[in-house]
C-alpha cells in the first residue's frame, strides 16, 4: 500500500499534536500536584527552607491612609534584594503601590474559597531565618539597623527571644511587665524595673525574632499585632530586649485628619475587643492601676451556659470563674445581703460560700453563684421576697427577684439578662435542727444543729463582712468532712479533678 505525499503529512500533524497533547497534559498534573500537596504540621520546623537574612513584614497600617509604599521603598534602596512582605486581613482599597518585585509579596490572611490553603498562611513565603515586625511609617536611614538587629539577636541568644529597636516618635518606647494567667482570664501590666528587658512593649518598635518561633505562635499576625505577640510570648516566658538601635518615622502623626483618627481608634478598640474575646481574656490591668474589662455585664448574659452535674464549662477548659462574673456575683451578694439586714431577715453565708469565706475571704475561686440560708419565718419582713409570690419582681437596681423552679426557695439574679445569681434557702428549726422543705441531690445539703446560728458571727467576704455561723469549722466539716477549709477541690471531683498546677 503506498501511501501519499498528503497522507503522510496528515499522519505526523497528528503525531505532532498527540506528542503536544501529552507534555501539556503532563505539565498540568504538576501543577495541580503542587499546589495540592499537603503541608505537613511540625512543632518546630517551617515548610518552607529558611536562609539567612532578615524578611521584613508590614502588618499594622490603616487601608483608608498609610505609608506602607514608602517604608517599603524605604527599605529597598537600602538594599534592593531585601524580601518585604506586606500582610492585610483584606485585599487593601484604595490599592497599595508597591514595587513589582519578586521579593515584595502583598498576602492575604483571609482564606477565598477558591485559592488553596497555603495561599493565606504568611509562613509560606518567608524564607529567611529572621522576620522583622516594621509599624507604618518607619524610615530606614541605613543597612546596618537591620545588621546591628540581627548581631545584637545573636549575642543575646538563650537569654532573649526578640530585640527591639525604638522608632522615634512623641511617646518613647515603655518597658513593661507582663503576667498572663488564662486560668483566671487576666492580664495584668506593671512597670518593669529594667529599662532594657521587657515582657512587654508600650509604643511603636521594631522587633526582631527568627521565622520559626513566630509562627509557632497559634495566631502570629493578629491584631493588634504587639498586643497579641506580647500576650502569646509571654505564656511561653520569652523576653524582649530593647537596644540602642533606633528607626525614624517619617511621617508624625500617620493619619492627617481627626476623622480618620476617630476611625483608626474605633478600628482599634474593635480589633481589641476581638482579640480578648479569642483569647478568653476578660479583665486587664493596665501599668497605670486601671482595668478594662471585656467579659459580661447587666446588659449581656453571663460568660457560661446552663451548669451539668455542677461542673460549669470553663472547669474543663482548665479555667476558673470568669473574673466579670465573680464581681457581679460579688456585687449582688453584698446588694442582697444589705436588704436582709435593712429588712429584719435573719442570714448566713451556706455551703460552698461559707466555705468560700472561710478559705479564701471571697467567694471561691471557680464558684458560680452564692448560697445564703435565711429564716424561714422572717420572710414576711422583706418585701421583695413575700411579694415574689406572685410573679418575679425587678428592682429599682435592676435585680430579678424570684421565686425559684426548682423547689421552695428564692432567688436574685444580677438583671433580666445576665443570670448570675443569690440562692436563699429558708430553713426553719425542729427538735432542735435547723430544716427545710427542699433538699437537692449535695453532700452539704443536710439538717445540722440550730445552736451553730445562735449567735451568727461576723466574717469578712468578699470585700465586706456578712454574718456566719458561730464555730463555722465544725459547721464546714460537719457538711463537707473533715479538713475540708485546708482541702479544696472542685464541687464534683467525679467529673472534674482540681489539679492546683496547672
Amino acid at each position: 500500500m503506498r501511501i501519499t505525499f498528503c497522507q503522510g503529512v496528515l499522519a505526523l500533524s497528528i503525531v505532532i499534536n498527540l506528542l503536544i497533547l501529552y507534555y501539556v497534559s503532563r505539565l498540568q498534573q504538576r501543577m495541580l500536584h503542587r499546589h495540592r500537596d499537603p503541608v505537613q504540621p511540625s512543632s518546630r520546623l517551617l515548610p518552607v527552607p529558611q536562609r539567612p537574612g532578615v524578611t521584613i513584614i508590614i502588618r499594622e497600617f490603616e487601608d483608608f491612609e498609610n505609608y506602607v509604599p514608602d517604608v517599603v521603598q524605604s527599605f529597598l534602596k537600602q538594599k534592593p534584594e531585601q524580601p518585604v512582605m506586606v500582610a492585610a486581613d483584606t485585599l487593601p482599597y484604595p490599592p497599595l503601590v508597591l514595587p513589582d518585585a519578586p521579593n515584595v509579596q502583598v498576602v492575604i490572611l483571609k482564606p477565598a474559597p477558591d485559592q488553596p490553603a497555603h495561599v493565606s498562611r504568611p509562613e509560606m513565603y518567608v524564607k529567611t531565618e529572621y522576620v522583622a515586625l516594621v509599624p507604618d511609617g518607619v524610615k530606614v536611614d541605613s543597612t546596618r539597623q537591620l545588621d546591628r538587629m540581627l548581631e545584637e539577636f545573636k549575642a543575646n541568644q538563650g537569654r532573649v527571644q526578640m530585640v527591639a529597636a525604638p522608632v522615634q516618635s512623641l511617646a518613647p518606647l515603655q518597658c513593661l511587665n507582663l503576667k498572663v494567667s488564662l486560668r483566671k482570664w487576666t492580664a495584668e501590666y506593671s512597670v518593669a524595673p529594667s529599662t532594657r528587658l521587657c515582657a512587654a512593649l508600650k509604643g511603636d518598635a521594631v522587633i526582631l525574632l527568627r521565622t520559626r518561633d513566630l509562627f509557632n505562635l497559634s495566631t502570629p499576625l493578629a491584631k493588634p499585632l504587639l498586643t497579641s505577640l506580647f500576650i502569646q510570648t509571654s505564656l511561653r516566658g520569652w523576653m524582649v530586649r530593647i537596644l540602642d538601635v533606633s528607626f525614624s518615622s517619617a511621617h508624625q502623626p500617620l493619619l492627617s485628619s481627626s476623622h480618620n483618627q476617630w476611625k483608626a481608634e474605633n478600628r482599634a478598640k474593635a480589633s481589641r475587643l476581638q482579640l480578648f474575646r479569642d483569647f478568653g481574656i476578660k479583665r486587664v490591668l493596665l501599668e497605670d492601676g486601671k482595668q478594662q474589662w471585656f467579659g459580661c455585664s447587666k446588659e449581656t448574659p453571663r460568660c457560661f451556659g446552663t451548669v451539668h452535674d455542677d461542673t460549669p464549662e470553663y472547669l474543663y477548659q482548665n479555667r476558673w470563674t470568669p473574673p466579670c462574673c465573680l464581681q457581679a456575683l460579688r456585687e449582688t451578694a453584698k446588694y442582697v445581703i444589705n436588704i436582709l439586714e435593712t429588712s429584719g431577715v435573719r442570714y448566713w453565708l451556706e455551703g460552698g460560700t461559707l466555705l468560700g469565706a472561710a478559705r479564701h475571704q471571697d467567694i471561691i475561686p471557680w464558684d458560680y453563684d452564692v448560697d445564703l440560708g435565711i429564716y424561714l419565718e422572717d420572710i414576711p419582713n422583706c418585701d421583695l421576697l413575700r411579694n415574689v409570690e406572685s410573679g418575679s419582681i425587678v428592682d429599682e437596681k435592676g435585680f430579678v427577684w424570684e421565686k425559684a423552679i426548682e423547689g421552695d426557695f428564692y432567688r436574685v439574679q444580677y438583671s433580666e439578662h445576665n443570670h448570675l445569681h443569690v440562692d436563699l434557702w429558708p430553713f426553719y428549726p425542729k427538735n432542735g435542727l435547723m430544716t427545710k422543705d427542699t433538699w437537692m441531690d449535695h453532700r452539704q445539703d443536710v439538717e445540722f444543729p440550730e445552736h451553730f446560728l445562735k449567735p451568727l458571727l461576723p466574717l469578712p467576704f468578699a470585700g465586706f463582712t456578712a454574718l456566719a455561723p458561730n464555730n463555722y469549722r465544725s459547721f464546714l466539716e460537719l457538711k463537707f468532712g473533715a479538713g475540708v477549709i485546708e482541702n479544696p477541690e472542685y464541687p464534683n471531683p467525679a467529673r472534674k479533678k482540681l489539679d492546683m498546677g496547672k
